[in-house]
């Protein structure tokens, strides 16, 4: 029997990380309202952590009581949105894991606010930051704060 997979992750600060241990195989993109308020997005991307072995390492989100029975969970130093947590189990943003690309949706919730061009990202013109020129100068200039994507002993260094 092999070993469970492992994830890590967190806020874009630093301040709040996590791990999991074990398979996570229900991500989903929810397009209700409320998500997209959360997410300040077109859609939330999420990964349910149920049945996996979940703890915070660093920190711990500030929540939200967004409805009656949701609490929605934030770094309180940089807002990054970080989980969905449901009497049924918590979920966390996709985009907070340091691999998101292993992570893919299966399943997408609440069509009936599905804005209407979100099945149409996909077509729009595309364009690699490199070869934006109006964006150079700014690109040289900026100086990340963001933390990296993996575990550090402490941050920021």
């Amino acid at each position: 029997m092999g070993a469970s997979p492992e994830y890590s992750g967190g806020c874009q600060c630093g301040a709040v990380r996590f791990h999991v241990r074990g398979v996570l195989d229900h991500a989903s993109i929810c397009h209700c309202r409320m998500c997209q308020k959360s997410f300040g997005a077109y859609y939330a991307p999420l990964v349910s952590v149920r049945g996996a072995e979940f703890r915070w390492t660093r920190g711990a989100p500030k929540r939200f009581a967004s409805s009656t029975v949701v609490q929605r969970g934030f770094c309180v130093e940089c807002g990054t949105p970080l989980t969905y947590e449901a009497p049924d189990g918590v979920a966390i943003a996709a985009g907070a894991f340091d691999t998101p690309e292993q992570l893919p949706p299966h399943i997408q919730y609440g069509l009936e606010r599905k804005l209407p061009f979100v099945d149409h990202l996909a077509q729009l013109p595309t364009r690699p930051s490199e070869d934006d020129a109006a964006a150079l100068a700014f690109q040289a200039a900026l100086v990340s704060h963001q933390h990296p994507d993996h575990d550090t002993e402490r941050w920021p260094v």
